[in-house]
């Protein structure tokens, strides 16, 4: 497997690491000191608070609500937001969210488990469930809260949190409706490579590496992490995916010192239960609730969202955004199709 093809999924990153050298990432407090940066100006047009909830594996998730400021009395439809894939709420979710409450909705931008300012030990860890789970949480959150309508609650899954958002929504009926952009399958992706070019023989020998990591790992009594995902400087004839990568997480544009991407690794042991648990099994039973998949023309992810539009039922929408790549639809506002997005979450959130 290609080396660039490794930097630019980080699950494969750690599972290439796995095959090779392992280094003890430090316990860093620069990945949980608060800080109030954020990749974006807070909007005039809305408010946002700090808040944190629990989710049902007990877990903190912290996560930033946007509401409109001329909202008035009536409760509002809502939609929770996370990802990418070892993002936080400062960076992408965090601009979805305040752009939606700028048009009507109240907006839960959240750190999944593990990640940012949530709570979880060790750190940097990923799970299928656990960050499927972490959508539902914010769903418990915003039915409780006076400001929200609980039965008009939608989710927004950015890359690899798409494939959680679809999952989240297929078990949890409570979703009203789903949406993701830059949509990546982290099960897929790391149970059978890039493109599904993984071959047995390469599944079987990550698969014995992790298992005999575990035990490294239990001797040392705190797990092993790989190196950086994004390095400080880009090596000359970097490929152009990687750059794309790079030219967001590890630039003013899109740093975040939280933010996984941007200064750490995952656990390498973390793409152990992705490579067993597929995200996408039941992605029919979202019917008849609606799925919008929006993808970038030129992305190199763009198979996922095809994949996942052609395996899930109707009502069902696959909206290509031109001159768009994978990370334009992280943070470009000309390129991100906030219309689009408006005019779903009314016509499915609208009150019944």
């Amino acid at each position: 497997m290609k080396y660039t093809a490794t930097l630019i999924i980080a699950a494969l990153v750690l599972i290439m690491q796995a095959c090779g050298h392992t280094v003890e990432q430090k316990k860093t407090e620069v990945q949980n000191e608060k800080t109030e940066h954020y990749t974006f100006q807070l909007s005039d047009k809305v408010t946002r608070e700090k808040v944190s909830f629990k989710n049902r594996y007990g877990i903190t998730i912290v996560g930033d609500l946007y509401l409109p400021k001329n909202r008035g009395n009536e409760p509002l439809a809502a939609i929770a937001i996370s990802g990418p894939f070892g993002a936080v709420k400062e960076q992408s979710s965090g601009l979805y969210a305040q752009t939606m409450a700028e048009r009507g909705f109240a907006a839960l931008a959240f750190d999944p488990s593990y990640t940012g300012e949530s709570s979880g030990e060790p750190r940097n860890i990923a799970s299928p469930d656990i960050n499927t789970e972490d959508f539902s949480a914010a769903v418990d959150f915003l039915g409780i809260q006076k400001s929200v309508d609980k039965n008009r609650i939608g989710i927004i899954g950015v890359c690899g949190f798409g494939g959680f958002s679809l999952s989240a929504a297929a078990m949890d009926k409570r979703i009203k409706a789903v949406a993701t952009t830059s949509m990546y399958d982290m099960s897929r992706v790391m149970a059978n490579g890039w493109k599904d070019t993984l071959s047995l023989e390469q599944r079987t020998k990550m698969l014995e590496q992790m298992s005999e990591q575990r035990w490294k790992d239990m001797e040392a009594g705190n797990p092993s992490y790989g190196s950086a995902l994004n390095p400080e400087k880009l090596p000359e004839n970097t490929d152009p995916i990687a750059k794309e990568y790079w030219d967001y997480y590890k630039t003013p544009r899109g740093y975040h010192t939280r933010s996984i991407n941007s200064t750490g690794s995952w656990a390498i042991t973390s793409a152990f239960s992705f490579m067993n648990f597929p995200l996408l099994t039941h992605i029919k039973e979202i019917k008849p609730r609606p799925v919008l998949i929006v993808v970038g023309d030129h992305a190199f992810s763009r198979y996922f969202g095809e994949d996942a539009y052609k395996a899930s039922a109707e009502p069902k929408e696959l909206y290509i955004v031109p001159n768009a790549g994978h990370v334009d639809l992280y943070d470009q506002i000309d390129k991100i199709p906030f219309d689009k997005l408006e005019t779903f979450f009314k016509k499915y959130l609208n009150k019944m």
